[in-house]
């Protein structure tokens, strides 16, 4: 079944992040293309700011720029063409080679909010793996099933971190005291202590995300 995904991703050298971090308040936006060459290295992109001169100059000083080209602009918003140098991360590429579509794109915050179309939960998971290797801040704030009946949120857990929790939830790890140690939750699973510790602290800052603070990013 395909899922709809909600991620938050981080990364000095991610597109445009440099001119991100430069300017403040400028609102980054890519234009959705309905025909996209996964390798190209050339996007739209909608950018709101109020001085033209400053925000062509900080592009000009962003080193995952390589160029760009000035298609319109009105009051403070402009739609450019920028072509990204050879060392800017890009999760594009790794998107498309998993059959995904990048839905809707924007700054926030130092990086990027994306929601990603995937055929399924190993497509989010390749996509993750991609980013710790090319260390890049992925976190998951939403997972949604597309179903007819429009899918249930998994609240951003990946279904590995899904069952670390549930299994310490009902063997008694997070009972005070606890009924059981990590070393004994980890057996159950089949994992050492440390990945499994490792699996419930990202699942549980996946989940607070998802539960608790999601709003207030989307501010």
């Amino acid at each position: 079944m395909s899922i709809t995904a909600k991620v938050y991703i981080e990364h000095e050298r991610l597109a445009l992040v440099p001119t991100l971090r430069t300017l403040e308040d400028v609102d980054i936006r890519v234009i959705t293309q309905g025909n996209t060459d996964p390798g190209s290295t050339v996007f739209p992109f909608l950018i709101e700011y109020d001085d033209r001169g400053e925000l062509e100059a900080a592009l000009e000083e962003d080193p995952t720029v390589d160029n760009y080209e000035l298609v319109d602009w009105t009051d403070r918003t402009g739609i450019y063409y920028i072509e990204h140098t050879p060392e800017t991360k890009l999760i594009s590429t790794v998107v498309t080679d998993v059959n995904g579509f990048l839905v809707h794109t924007e700054t926030k915050r130092h990086g990027w909010l994306v929601r990603l179309l995937l055929p399924d939960r190993a497509a989010l998971n390749t996509i993750w793996e991609y980013a710790n290797e090319n260390d890049i801040a992925l976190d998951i704030i939403e997972i949604y099933g597309n179903s007819e009946t429009g899918g249930e949120p998994s609240y951003g857990l990946t279904a590995e971190q899904r069952t670390a929790l549930t299994i310490a939830y009902e063997e008694g790890y997070f009972g005070e005291p606890r009924d059981v140690s990590l070393n004994e939750v980890a057996e159950v699973i089949g994992l050492s202590s440390t990945a499994m510790s490792g699996r419930l602290r990202r699942g549980m800052r996946n989940l607070v995300g998802a539960t608790l603070v999601d709003d207030e990013a989307e501010e």
